[in-house]
């Protein structure tokens, strides 16, 4: 007699709620690790222009160089996180940019009477971009395919204060280390940072297990397409909407990399303020751009106008500069200058997790570390064309002009947002 076996089916891993705010921890990490090099080192320009013995003009190629080593460097990684995973292209990126790191520290900074050449220290910047780069499409495509349709705004927003969170801390140390004891501290912290944050990424940074229809794609909820409703099927690198969210994005940046990489040159040769006053001003613009990118992310969640709000954020950068623009003509009294330099860096900063969210939902969870890295890609070649570009300017022009067209760039990117 023939017994009847029970079918065997394999067991499928529970959707763990609570871990995914440890996933998004590390994406925080990672990405607060990566700008306290990219916009923390900006902070100490007037002490790299002294230090390394630059002209304006090299100190734009040294806080170029990084930028421009990113944007090589995300597209390649952002399609290696979709296809071999979010955990080991972090781990790889940021145990890559602690070497980088640590080779500056030891053979790229000035010791004594003997200074590195303006050719080594930007190779040694832009290693670090071309390794750091890693971080931003893995952690956003853990935040996608661990956060549910409705909470990926906020979710997303929050991975993003990780930028003025580094920043912020850059600005509050990388300045007085730089100008009390030189850049052998300066590299070797933000090398203390990537070597913590690979220690949480070894630990808890997992691939999240989905069931088939859970893995069909995002919801789009700014335009209410239920959930469930396939991404779409079409490459993210033939996606004409993706791409023009991509040029939105890259432009949008413009201006705010403008005011983090000479924002403390203005106020220093400019407005004649110290080491506090510029360090406050930073510091205070950073934070305030984190609790806008966290706000703006819970409100596009629940009222699902993230277009509408993209759009309504071009104008409110325009304005912001605009204002800059006209203290910096009328050489305002210093503490004016201040207020104007936080509010202008404050606007152009708020949107950040919100376009990040919209772009990974038009390409789909599946691909959005190719999305992210695109966007990610013209927002570093404009860290590099920036800085690069801006003294030229300012030498034929004047500190208002140049936040002028700061104002005038903000406002290439509102028709490239999608209408609501």
């Amino acid at each position: 007699m023939n017994a009847t076996c029970p079918a065997i089916t394999p067991s499928v891993p529970t959707f763990n709620a609570a871990h995914r705010w440890k996933v998004l921890g590390v994406g925080v990490a990672a990405n607060a690790s990566f700008s306290a090099c990219a916009n923390g080192m900006p902070t100490t320009a007037i002490w790299l222009r002294s230090g390394y013995h630059l002209s304006n003009t090299e100190l734009g190629v040294a806080l170029g160089a990084m930028g421009l080593g990113v944007a090589l460097s995300e597209l390649p990684w952002g399609m290696a996180t979709d296809r071999w995973g979010d955990r080991p292209v972090l781990l790889t990126g940021l145990l890559g940019t602690l070497l980088a790191l640590l080779t500056l520290m030891l053979w790229i900074t000035p010791q004594g009477a003997a200074v590195p050449s303006l050719f080594a220290l930007s190779a040694g910047l832009a290693l670090v971009g071309v390794l750091g780069g890693s971080v931003n499409g893995a952690s956003g495509r853990a935040v996608m395919r661990w956060f549910g349709a409705g909470e990926r705004g906020f979710a997303m927003s929050i991975r993003q204060t990780a930028v003025p969170l580094g920043g912020g801390l850059g600005a509050l140390l990388l300045p007085t280390l730089a100008a009390r004891y030189g850049f052998v501290p300066v590299f070797g912290v933000l090398g203390l940072f990537c070597a913590v944050t690979a220690l949480l990424t070894w630990r808890w940074m997992h691939e999240p297990a989905f069931t088939p229809e859970a893995a069909r794609g995002p919801q789009n909820a700014s335009r209410g397409v239920p959930e469930g409703k396939a991404a779409s099927p079409v490459s993210p690198l033939y996606n004409r909407q993706v791409w023009r969210m991509v040029a939105g994005i890259g432009i949008l940046c413009v201006p705010q990399f403008a005011i983090l990489s000479y924002a403390t040159v203005f106020l220093h040769d400019h407005g004649h303020l110290g080491l506090a006053q510029i360090t406050s001003v930073m510091v205070m613009l950073q934070l305030g751009a984190m609790v806008m990118r966290i706000w703006s992310g819970r409100h596009t969640d629940r009222h699902a106008n993230r277009p509408a709000y993209l759009r309504g954020s071009v104008l409110v950068a325009l304005a912001s500069f605009l204002l800059l623009a006209g203290v910096a003509a009328l050489a305002a009294p210093g503490w004016l200058l201040m207020a104007a330099v936080i509010l202008a860096g404050i606007c152009v900063s708020a949107w950040h997790g919100v376009a990040y969210t919209e772009l990974a939902t038009l390409a789909g969870a599946a691909s959005a570390g190719t999305a992210l890295g695109m966007a990610n890609t013209a927002v570093y070649l404009g860290l590099f064309a920036t800085p690069v570009a801006l003294p030229h300017l300012l030498a034929a022009s004047s500190w208002g002009l140049v936040w002028l067209a700061a104002a005038l760039v903000a406002l290439l990117a509102w028709p490239l947002f999608p209408r609501a």
